[in-house]
């Protein structure tokens, strides 16, 4: 496809030029040239604070509602956090999707399918956001009777699902954003108005809980208002700083452009929803043991989702890197980058899983009070048996990233259902047995994460693998 001599030259200027904000240089990063670790890390260590920053949401929700308004509405905010991660996966897959595909194109250098990917992927998102809006506002009591929510929970957590839901705007825009900026190669500004949002978010939760005492409406409140706040700020920072990424109708969304918004953008958001999914599906067997397991199971995942967040988050900043050097034709890149990635994440995972298994009744008095003991048991369990096998994870975030990198998202569904099924099925077939009972629940997780990896593992080493080097060699003779 011939792209416009002007295009070209604004496309080179924006993405080779860094700019400033609050006083700090904030310049894209080369993934597709130089030293690998070095690119990967650089790359992945502002996404990994900003994926943190984003946890703080609801984990500052957890601490000061669990400490400050008791059992009950802790299990409640706690449950609402699963359900959360449900519905904002679908808009992060969806934006996942297409920034994947964006960063192929950054790395053809296509200026003009770049725009029409930019306009078809920001209306198809965003009107799925506002039909999602509608659909859990309306189904609202359905969704509680579904999750087999406790009577001395209910409307606790009705009342906190009524505010939290009026965030989901913000949660599309900031997401969307991020990506296109990622794609990109800059995974510095999106974390700047995140940290924003988080401080705004923790400073809205005292006043809105503590001192104004609103109870968990309050804590859901300064939710919505942070994640707005970082969602219109990073879309007017993006509009005034990078011109050249600013939606564009000159260049017309056509029938190529949705079909390839879809096999990207659609097939990860099932692959995130059905992800998560099969957790809130797990949280309703939880809810059947009562409220004290569901506290310290809300208190164990909070301490979880920061544990492995930065390897979920070192997967997607690989996935970029995988992206960028697809559509350049580096296939020796990717295979090397692939090596050192493995590497890190290893060496990482051992390190947060000794932490999290010898410090886990500590870090749970974080959350629940020290004098609840019960509570703080059945997290203990939770932490000891999933902390063992982070690796597990690290890989499977890993092989997410480079199907969907390489144009195959279909197989990180496949893997997810993998994993997930495994984890649903298991878990309530252990939850049954006497001698595992909840802990049956916690076990069912490494081992559907196993599964998945050994199952994606052999799939690229002796199919996709080869087809796709097999493609870039094709793509190297085209281009002499």
């Amino acid at each position: 496809m011939k792209m416009r001599s002007l295009d070209v030259d604004a496309f080179s200027y924006w993405f080779n030029h860094g700019f400033c904000f609050t006083m700090l240089v904030v310049k894209p990063i080369t993934l597709t040239h130089g030293s690998i670790i070095k690119a990967l890390v650089i790359f992945a260590l502002p996404l990994m604070a900003g994926n943190l920053l984003q946890q703080l949401y609801n984990v500052v929700d957890t601490m000061i509602v669990g400490q400050f308004l008791g059992e009950n509405p802790l299990a409640a905010v706690g449950s609402s956090y699963t359900l959360m991660t449900f519905l904002t996966s679908i808009l992060l897959g969806l934006s996942m999707g297409s920034g994947a595909m964006l960063s192929i194109r950054y790395g053809q250098q296509n200026v003009s399918q770049f725009h029409k990917d930019i306009n078809a992927s920001f209306v198809i998102i965003a009107l799925i956001t506002l039909v999602l809006t509608i659909v859990v506002y309306g189904l609202l009591d359905e969704i509680l009777i579904w999750m087999n929510v406790p009577n001395n929970v209910v409307s606790y957590m009705r009342n906190y699902l009524f505010y939290i839901f009026a965030g989901l705007g913000g949660v599309f825009l900031y997401n969307y954003y991020a990506s296109v900026l990622r794609a990109v190669g800059n995974s510095v500004a999106p974390l700047i108005f995140l940290a924003l949002s988080a401080i705004l978010n923790i400073g809205l939760d005292l006043l809105l809980v503590v001192v104004i005492p609103m109870g968990v409406a309050g804590a859901a409140i300064a939710t919505s208002i942070s994640q707005w706040v970082s969602g219109i700020g990073l879309w007017l920072y993006q509009r005034y700083r990078y011109p050249i990424l600013r939606l564009d109708f000159s260049y017309p969304i056509n029938g190529f452009t949705i079909k390839e918004i879809f096999n990207a953008s659609f097939l990860t958001c099932l692959q995130q929803s059905v992800m998560n999914l099969g957790i809130l599906m797990v949280q309703g067997l939880i809810n059947s043991f009562g409220s004290v397991v569901m506290a310290g199971y809300a208190a164990a995942v909070k301490i979880d989702s920061f544990a492995y967040m930065p390897v979920q988050d070192f997967g997607n900043a690989f996935s970029t890197f995988v992206a960028q050097n697809y559509g350049a034709g580096k296939g020796e890149r990717i295979r090397k980058g692939i090596q050192y990635a493995l590497m890190l994440d290893i060496v990482f995972s051992i390190a947060v899983g000794l932490i999290v298994v010898a410090g886990s009744s500590g870090l749970l008095t974080l959350f629940i009070p020290a004098d609840n003991v019960a509570a703080i048991q059945a997290g203990v369990s939770y932490l000891q048996i999933v902390g063992c096998f982070y690796c597990g994870i690290a890989a499977l975030f890993l092989l997410y990233g480079i199907y969907r990198a390489i144009e195959i998202p279909w197989m990180s569904l496949v893997l997810t259902i993998l994993s997930l099924g495994t984890r649903v099925l298991l878990a309530y077939y252990l939850a049954g047995l006497p001698q595992f009972g909840a802990n049956g629940i916690w076990w069912a997780v490494p081992i559907g994460w196993i599964l998945a990896d050994v199952v994606g593992v052999g799939a690229y080493v002796i199919i996709f693998g080869k087809r796709m080097h097999a493609k870039l060699e094709s793509m190297r003779q085209m281009a002499r």
